[in-house]
């Protein structure tokens, strides 16, 4: 499979088997992350991979409780979540951070959430990303150290296959390239 195949085969999968996923497979996951550059080559992720089913169902459960629970009524269904940590305490990101007004952990961490991402794509695994859901009660269950934000969850789990043939059938709606790319000025 070449490159643009596997970015167009990555969807965001909302409903999953129930079949966990192979320690190898998670872990070739995280390689792939580990291998992501950083500015200043701080590395700011850390990862906590929820794959115990009762921790991973609490976690679920906290992490939709209220009015999180509006968006990711899925999340139980995902056999794994991957918490997305930052460490904020990098001084040499801090720094250019403050001079560039610009959060680079925030874009380190996108970038090896994408490689987690599509490396699970090339492996048959489906993914979500999940930025709203309850920070709070999930860092008092895993004794998260406050230097570490919970940034992201990422759903991962065998995808159902009627709802990766739906979402790849069309619902993948990107604007055009003439809509979105300027050469030499912003005409």
């Amino acid at each position: 499979m070449n490159f643009y195949e596997l970015v167009s085969k990555r969807f965001s999968c909302r409903k999953f088997k129930e079949v966990p996923v192979e320690k190898e497979k998670i872990l070739k996951c995280i390689e792939s992350a580990r291998l992501a550059p950083s500015a200043c080559n701080s590395q700011p992720w850390r990862f906590v991979v929820i794959d115990e089913p009762e921790l991973k169902n609490r976690i679920a459960k906290v992490a939709t409780s209220g009015i999180y629970g509006i968006i990711n009524k899925f999340l139980p269904t995902a056999p794994c979540i991957i918490l997305v940590l930052a460490d904020r305490e990098k001084f040499i990101a801090q720094a250019g951070a403050y001079v560039m007004k610009t959060d680079y952990y925030l874009i380190d961490i996108g970038i090896a959430c994408e490689h987690l991402v599509l490396q699970a794509t090339e492996l048959g695994l489906g993914t979500c990303y999940i930025g709203y859901f309850n920070e709070k009660e999930i860092r008092k269950i895993l004794n998260i150290p406050k230097k570490y934000k919970i940034v992201l969850l990422i759903a991962i789990g065998y995808p159902d296959e009627k709802e990766k043939e739906k979402k790849l059938k069309g619902s993948k709606q990107r604007r055009k390239v003439e809509e979105i790319l300027y050469f030499n000025d912003f005409k």
